[in-house]
């Protein structure tokens, strides 16, 4: 009873801060336990504010609020003017961007940042950083500071070894200087933390990647529904065309665009690029080409028109080959301009009768550029093969090309065979030589052949 009613005594005493309870004899004794109870109670304190973080960020899982309760729960921790969390990135080309700042709300504080030399440090050193005199600070010699910043507090975000951010305090209210109880806390604040903001990162740069891969893929589906459904049907000619990404989408581009009465205009592109970007500008030069298309004019006049536009509607670096040709079925000829592309194959009587290079430069680059057109006759049993580059330049594992040397001679196998088994046929004979090398390079093929009622 009598030690209980001592306890009492120094519980009181240590509540109403008094000097020394009746009955307590050695004052050693008693300052010792009340450094002890005071340590206690501010351990409480600390657990629960630990507990009460862990409760807000484990709720979470957008990093900007993570980290925005991280910091406003660092700032009481520790009694300072402000606080940063200072993400870096390996992959970023900014890698030690400060991706998030809060700081209290009062005015007279300006925003702080942590500088390159202090991140450097960190990278180094990868542990708390104390410093009440950062100007006399041995280790930051040459280092600027802001004439408000007296003290400076870093902890490092670490996961797995890895630094992935600095929490940062700054300026410990009234004048006063952080502790080494401040370092602690900060440091079991990051410890505790660190991992849950990577978390959320990941979740977010996978929810990112997960639109990113839907957007492609209704990219991929407009694109897809840009081009022929089907080929056209024509009494006396066999037609076929296709197209295989590299990618989701792509920059190639054929189409069968029904002119007149009688005439009907073959196209094959390829666009600069790859990807998203690349499949933009087919789209652009596919409504450019229809609409020109559209106007009865020449052959070359439409090419040109077409160049002048891509060129003021498109960055500098931006261009496409384009091999355009109106087939004309009563008079069973076509005229083409050939715009920077791959020269066509014509086969007649079994043999190349030509290669149609006529034309010009790419579109997009000159402004304005005079092309050219030519007029070849089809004869009964002729065929033209249109392709892209990515046929040619199909590369197998020991980088050697498809060329054209193979591609001649796969359409000399098949030429007999009708259009789509042709296509068919090439695409094979290239997939077989690039073996388990991955597809480069879009492959497009049109093939024209003229056929016995």
């Amino acid at each position: 009873m009598a030690k209980r009613k001592l306890f009492g005594q120094i519980t009181q005493a240590f509540s109403s801060k008094a000097e020394k309870p009746d009955g307590v004899e050695d004052l050693e004794l008693f300052e010792a336990l009340k450094e002890e109870n005071l340590r206690l109670t501010r351990a409480l304190g600390e657990l629960s504010m630990l507990n009460e973080l862990a409760r807000e960020i484990g709720a979470s899982r957008n990093s900007d609020t993570i980290m925005d309760r991280i910091i406003r729960r660092s700032l009481k921790a520790v009694h300072a003017e402000q606080a940063v969390i200072t993400m870096v990135s390996e992959q970023s080309l900014e890698p030690m961007k400060t991706l998030v700042r809060a700081m209290v709300t009062s005015a007279e504080h300006e925003q702080f940042h942590l500088s390159q030399n202090l991140l450097g440090w960190m990278h180094l050193n990868k542990k708390a950083l104390l410093s009440n005199s950062p100007r006399a600070d041995e280790r930051f010699r040459g280092i600027t500071w802001d004439d408000s910043i007296h003290s400076i507090l870093c902890v490092p975000l670490m996961v797995k070894s890895e630094l992935k951010g600095v929490l940062t305090a700054y300026n410990k209210k009234g004048g006063q200087k952080f502790t080494e109880d401040d370092q602690r806390l900060l440091a079991i604040i990051a410890m505790q933390s660190a991992q849950v903001i990577e978390n959320a990162r990941l979740y977010e740069e996978q929810e990112a990647y997960m639109r990113m891969q839907e957007e492609v893929r209704l990219a991929s589906r407009i694109q897809l529904d840009l081009l022929p459904n089907e080929a056209p049907k024509i009494p006396g000619y066999d037609i076929a065309g296709r197209s295989i990404p590299a990618q989701m989408v792509g920059g190639d581009y054929f189409d069968f665009i029904p002119l007149q009465e009688d005439q009907m205009a073959v196209c094959l592109g390829d666009v600069s690029g790859k990807g998203l970007p690349a499949s933009l500008l087919m789209a652009n030069l596919q409504a450019t080409l229809r609409s020109q298309s559209l106007h009865q004019i020449s052959v070359s006049e439409r090419i040109d028109r077409s160049n002048r536009l891509l060129y003021r509607s498109t960055d500098p670096e931006k261009f496409a080959t384009l091999f355009y040709g109106v087939l004309d079925i009563k008079e069973h000829q076509m005229t083409f301009s050939n715009a920077g592309h791959e020269n066509p194959y014509l086969l007649s009587g079994g043999t190349v009768a030509a290669r149609l290079a006529t034309g010009g430069t790419v579109l997009g680059v000159v402004d304005n550029f005079p092309y050219e057109e030519d007029v070849v006759p089809l004869q009964l049993g002729d065929l033209l093969v249109v392709f892209s580059d990515g046929i040619t330049e199909a590369f197998d594992e020991e980088e050697l090309q498809f060329g054209e040397e193979k591609l001649q001679q796969t359409i000399d196998e098949c030429k007999n065979e009708p259009a789509d088994a042709i296509i068919d046929r090439i695409i094979e004979a290239v997939q077989e030589h690039a073996g388990n090398a991955s597809q480069a390079d879009d492959l497009t093929l049109v093939v024209v052949k003229r056929v016995g009622l």
